[in-house]
């Protein structure tokens, strides 16, 4: 007798449940690399899929939204993608561009990020570039399209068009670059909300932090950001190696942090730019930067201030205002410049990371339907009070819904059992009588 498909996968998907339960997973370890060692490669997207972007739009592959990809881009290259928009959704396609570590960058290098319509015209577009800090680190932009009832342009239904550029000026490495790229969709509003700006706003910088820092590593790319909640978060960092974090901020909330690096006894020569700290939000658009020296002593940078996260932001023209458009997570990226080896050697430097969260979480605007990665959630909020990074929270999820299904399918073979045991005796007595 055949078996049905659906029983077969039902029974692999069992097995598969039993397996966890004998397996008690922990967090991945940490990369924790000693002098000289090589550091930890930027950890991309396991689900990521390749993808191969056209030299013209007419051979450009598709991005499914709410997946993620892979691709590559030479010197001065051009890859284009294509997306199938509608007129219910707003559309985000973000790139992370990762050079290879220790390559040669010049301030204007980097990259452009667009979508266009059929017609060429641009519906939104970013740039990312590595301006004074110039050593290479990943550099994440983001393009949209927004649905306006009220707009011309980009509005129709249909095929557009995802292009991605780089910049390589002369003598900079013409190594390819990674990617990494993201399509996520938003919903739009039930009914229109408030598009003006408060012209007042809380700017100025809340009281700092004191108290005893603890320990949290980042992680080795957006992927397996580690979770922050408001605190002081110690790590080491070298030269050359960029931590990512993230921190769920809601509707109404405002976000403040500083990072500093601890003193060395190994050197006092100053290097310019010795410490990046980058803010990005849930659709990995680019929303602020600061840069520090350093030589030798403790040395201090603020990220901040940014206005409260609020849908109206997006009606500014001001990047770091538009970019504080919508709750999820926010991500933090802080990369030491390798020149620090020079002088002070290659291990690792004390960071410390503090975070400010001010306000209580407001309503949202009121979408019309699922907001997706645009929203904190109950779980998100239990995420970020562990410390664990989205990789982690991917796989708790994972073996949540294995052990359901363990314990639907052991009442389901308990119920079984008991009927069979029932029928069994029922026939025995029939039988003596």
């Amino acid at each position: 007798m055949k078996k049905r498909v659906g029983d077969v996968r039902r029974a692999g998907a069992l097995i598969a449940a039993v397996a966890v339960v004998g397996t008690v997973a922990g967090p991945p370890a940490q990369a924790r690399a000693a002098d000289g060692e090589a550091l930890p490669p930027y950890a991309f997207d396991s689900t990521a899929q390749r993808v191969p972007g056209a030299a013209s739009s007419s051979d450009a592959r598709p991005l499914e939204a709410g997946r993620t990809y892979r691709d590559t881009l030479g010197k001065d290259g051009k890859a284009y993608y294509r997306v199938v928009l509608d007129g219910k959704r707003n559309t985000y396609v973000s790139v992370v561009a990762v050079p290879k570590p220790g390559s040669k960058v010049d301030y204007g290098d980097g990259f452009k990020v667009s979508i266009q319509d059929n017609s060429g015209t641009e519906c939104g577009h970013q740039q990312a570039r590595f301006s004074s800090a110039q050593y290479a680190r990943p550099l994440a932009a983001y393009a949209r399209r927004i649905v306006n009832p009220e707009g011309s342009g980009c509005q129709q239904p249909g095929n557009y068009y995802v292009l991605v550029e780089r910049a390589t000026n002369a003598g900079s490495d013409p190594a390819d670059w990674e990617l990494e790229i993201r399509h996520l969709s938003e919903p739009l509003l039930k009914k229109a909300g408030p598009t003006d700006l408060p012209e007042a706003w809380p700017s100025a910088t809340p009281p700092p932090l004191t108290g005893e820092p603890k320990p949290r590593q980042g992680g080795a790319g957006v992927y397996d950001a580690a979770s922050l909640t408001q605190g002081e978060w110690r790590a080491d960092i070298r030269p050359g190696q960029t931590l990512f974090y993230r921190v769920p901020l809601d509707w109404g909330q405002q976000f403040f942090a500083t990072a500093e690096l601890g003193s060395s006894a190994k050197g006092d020569d100053y290097v310019s730019n010795a410490l990046v700290l980058s803010l990005d939000n849930p659709a990995l658009g680019h929303v602020a930067d600061e840069t520090v020296g350093y030589s030798g002593k403790q040395a201090t940078l603020a990220l901040g201030p940014q206005r409260p996260v609020a849908h109206e932001n997006r009606t500014s023209y001001n990047e770091a205002t538009s970019g504080m458009r919508f709750a999820g997570w926010y991500y933090l990226s802080a990369t030491l410049s390798p020149e620090l080896a020079a002088e002070y050697g290659d291990g690792p430097v004390p960071l410390t990371l503090r975070v400010n969260v001010l306000n209580a979480a407001k309503a949202g605007p009121g979408y019309d339907g699922d907001p997706g990665p645009f929203a904190v959630t109950p779980d998100d909020r239990r995420t970020a009070e562990k410390g664990s990074s989205g990789a982690q929270a991917a796989e708790e999820a994972e073996r949540g819904d294995a052990m359901r299904l363990v314990a639907t399918a052991g009442i389901g073979t308990g119920t079984v059992l008991l009927l069979g045991l029932g029928a069994w005796t029922l026939i025995a007595r029939r039988a003596a009588a």
